[in-house]
């Protein structure tokens, strides 16, 4: 099997044609939530650390600063399921930002 390039594309690898097809598995639902509590990187990691543990999560980022918390999943999540986890970790889920 062989494959070509063109080095003429706008991106360098032929694929911005009509024939081009995107494989947008994995993309998920980004879900934003505030989580009051959070004072430092230690808390950023305990809250990052449980919400990574439920079903389906693909990403998570904590940002202390502002009490943000956004989840990236393969579906939506239960938000009971969020809030536990949040509480497992020690803090307070307020509600999706």
């Amino acid at each position: 099997m062989t494959t070509e390039t063109n080095a003429s594309s706008c991106c360098g690898s032929g694929s911005c044609g009509s024939n081009a097809t995107v494989d947008v598995q994995g993309v998920g639902v980004t879900t934003v939530y505030k989580v009051s509590g959070m004072t430092c990187g230690h808390c950023e990691g305990a809250v990052s650390q449980e919400i990574s543990e439920l079903d389906g999560v693909t990403a998570v980022k904590a940002v202390a600063a502002s009490g943000e918390v956004t989840v990236t999943s393969a579906a939506p999540l239960d938000e009971e399921a969020v809030r536990a986890a949040v509480d497992e970790a020690g803090y307070e889920l307020v509600g999706r930002a």
